[in-house]
């Protein structure tokens, strides 16, 4: 939980071995700054790095280490969790809020026999899946978003917290007739990073979680009155290289948004993407952030977000 009135380090952790030698992912620090009250509709994480404030979505490298295809994720929902936050692509410096539905914040039902997010979720900043393109392996264009990616290492991150991570697959889900790419990914300070290094280790060292996973994403939007979800590529998880040809793809598609040479809209404000459009000063970037309230006491969850819904897939 976060203190009130405290900017929270989102500090990387100390590397461990074989990654120990990546001294500029080690260097990298980030702060998260709270607005607003948590569960309501004002509430959002502002992000800086080295006391300057940043877009998490523009301004964090998508790599961590080229050489060694260490991506960064930020983490927008840590796992057990049920509060649908995510990157803020349409607001000026893209801090992290919660979803909104019906003008009330989403909350992600539990879905038997689930609690929550079954792993730390986020997205690779500076990804975009390009909704104007149609993406000739799945037949569906691109979801509008950064790329999402769970991660499924052993512990529970902290809400915006930024981690690097491994790669290791991805599945093609199909959400209400998009393409929306999730990737499967470890942190690469857990205790199983070294054991997992393809999409074939995980069924050896955690069997069932990718089963587990493909459901839940089928299931998750039920008790909201969706449809179940489907997925493309005949619903099998795709290997390393070609998770990371996916992403490499929509950092491509990034790089087209962040130049403006792209149809879109988003918000593309950025404090380090020099000679971009959207790229803004300091002082433009504390004039948004000065806007929002200050942080106040976290509301309620409502107590029906804590039920659970059985959910049948006949």
């Amino acid at each position: 939980m976060f203190r009130a009135g405290i900017i929270i380090p989102a500090l990387t952790s100390k590397l461990t071995a074989p990654f120990s030698s990546l001294s500029q992912i080690a260097k990298m620090s980030y702060a998260l700054i709270q607005k607003g009250s948590a569960n309501t509709l004002d509430y959002r994480i502002f992000y800086q790095k080295d006391g300057k404030y940043i877009s998490p979505f523009h301004d964090i490298p998508w790599l961590a280490d080229d050489n060694k295809k260490i991506y960064n994720m930020v983490v927008e929902v840590p796992r057990w969790t049920n509060q649908k936050m995510e990157i803020a692509t349409k607001e000026p410096l893209n801090p992290v809020k919660q979803d909104v539905k019906k003008g009330k914040v989403r909350f992600v039902a539990n879905t038997y026999p689930y609690k929550g997010y079954i792993w730390n979720y986020g997205a690779i900043p500076q990804t975009w899946e390009k909704p104007s393109h149609k993406d000739a392996r799945t037949g569906y264009n691109g979801d509008n978003d950064p790329i999402d990616v769970c991660e499924i290492g052993s512990r529970v991150c902290k809400r915006g917290e930024v981690i690097q991570i491994k790669v290791l697959g991805v599945l093609a889900m199909v959400d209400e007739g998009e393409t929306d790419w999730k990737v499967i990914g470890i942190d690469v300070n857990d205790k199983d990073a070294d054991k997992l290094n393809d999409i074939s280790d995980i069924e050896a060292l955690k069997p069932g979680y990718l089963k587990d996973t493909r459901e839940w994403f089928r299931i998750y939007k039920v008790p909201d009155g969706k449809p179940l979800n489907a997925f493309a590529l005949n619903e099998e998880f795709q290997d390393k290289k070609f998770a990371e040809e996916v992403i490499h793809e929509t950092h491509g598609f990034w790089t087209e948004l962040i130049a403006d040479k792209a149809k879109n809209d988003l918000d593309k404000s950025n404090t380090t993407c020099k000679g971009t459009p959207g790229n803004m000063s300091q002082q433009q970037a504390e004039e948004i952030v000065a806007k929002h309230p200050a942080l106040g006491a976290e509301a309620a969850v409502p107590e029906e977000k804590e039920h659970w819904h059985y959910v049948s897939k006949n």
